[in-house]
């Protein structure tokens, strides 16, 4: 089984294969007991160690510290996302993460997740994953970063829904507290038409940033991610599913089993696909991944009550979705945050601004 430091080599002499199993244990409208949602996931696992990846991937949420009780839905899946958040929350407690620990253990086959929060990161603490994986949605949750980059685990960033200027941001945020960063080309659109996957991204980032560069593609089929890897892409992700006709956000742009094997069997012979197919120049972000911003991005507001005169510490900030109605300063903004005092009371969940500060 591969561990952090094999991990990290792999990731920079090789190509790290990921299969997103995201939240794919959650397969029917209805809820399921957690021994229906335990299950799914071991199939899901048995099927990705067998299909040849290196390692799996979960996303875990803890809705607390992640999204605000506002009525609101994202532009793929038309679910209140706060109850959404709840069921995934519910779903997967911590008996569940250490389950899936010690079946992966057992199958020999890495596990990790992406948390959601830092109260989702914690949470993976426990079960000592090796490494993180950052959303696209948080790349600016500085909140989170802090704390990820404080273990000294990788950390495997995406780009998806981010201007270069925001991954500048985020990139120079991390690399002051770590050396083991990692970013990822990705096109925020499900599925995404093989045109407008712009591969020349990858080069792009591996120039600018100077860190290992991957690919989590979105799009059908595997002749990108191949084309990916051509053009020196690290790390390849890609969703995968037992059937696309399950129920959820996630099933209908993921690979089946087979599908996902004769990726792996490409990308291990070093199969030539020309990227050229993919679409020219450098990916931007564009009108349809818009619309996911004010949805997924984040504000802070405050974790805990605080009494007047209180200096604002790490533990007293939260980073909540969505920021179009938290109304809170911007996630981004916790550096500048931290060590400020409140010029009154502060109740919990209240946005953080400048007004409350003395």
């Amino acid at each position: 089984m591969l561990t952090t430091e094999t991990i990290w080599k792999k990731i920079n002499e090789d190509a790290l294969v990921i299969a997103e199993l995201g939240k794919a244990y959650i397969q029917t409208q209805e809820e399921q007991p957690g021994s229906a949602y335990l299950d799914n996931a071991k199939k899901l696992i048995a099927a990705a160690r067998e299909a040849g990846a290196d390692v799996v991937k979960f996303q875990t949420h803890v809705v607390d510290d992640e999204q605000l009780d506002v009525p609101i839905t994202a532009p793929h899946f038309s679910l209140d996302r706060h109850a959404w958040v709840q069921r995934l929350t519910e779903s997967s407690p911590i008996v569940f993460w250490r389950e899936i620990k010690r079946y992966c253990d057992e199958l020999d086959i890495a596990f990790f997740s992406t948390p959601m929060s830092r109260k989702a990161a914690q949470l993976l603490d426990t079960v000592e994953v090796p490494l993180w994986k950052v959303a696209s949605s948080d790349c600016l949750d500085f909140v989170l970063l802090d704390y990820l980059a404080a273990t000294g685990k990788p950390i495997i960033l995406s780009s998806g829904m981010s201007t270069v200027d925001e991954l500048d941001q985020s990139v120079a945020f991390l690399k002051k507290r770590t050396d083991r960063i990692a970013l990822l080309h990705c096109v925020s659109k499900y599925p995404c038409p093989p045109e407008e996957l712009y591969l020349d991204t990858i080069d792009f980032f591996a120039k600018r940033y100077r860190i290992p560069v991957g690919f989590s593609d979105h799009s059908l089929g595997y002749q990108a991610a191949v084309a990916a890897v051509g053009k020196g892409a690290r790390i390849i992700e890609k969703h995968f599913t037992l059937d696309r006709s399950l129920w959820g956000s996630d099933h209908k742009v993921s690979m089946l089993p087979e599908e996902f094997a004769a990726m792996v069997q490409h990308i291990s012979s070093r199969t030539h696909i020309s990227p050229e197919s993919f679409g020219k120049g450098i990916k931007e972000l564009d009108e349809e991944e818009s619309m996911f911003r004010p949805v997924f991005r984040k504000s802070l507001v405050a974790g805990q009550d605080m009494l007047t005169g209180t200096t604002i510490t790490k533990d007293m900030l939260y980073a909540m979705r969505p920021q179009q109605h938290a109304a809170g300063l911007p996630s981004e903004a916790y550096e500048h945050v931290l060590g400020k005092r409140v010029a009154r009371d502060v109740r919990r969940y209240e946005p953080i601004i400048e007004e409350l500060f003395i």
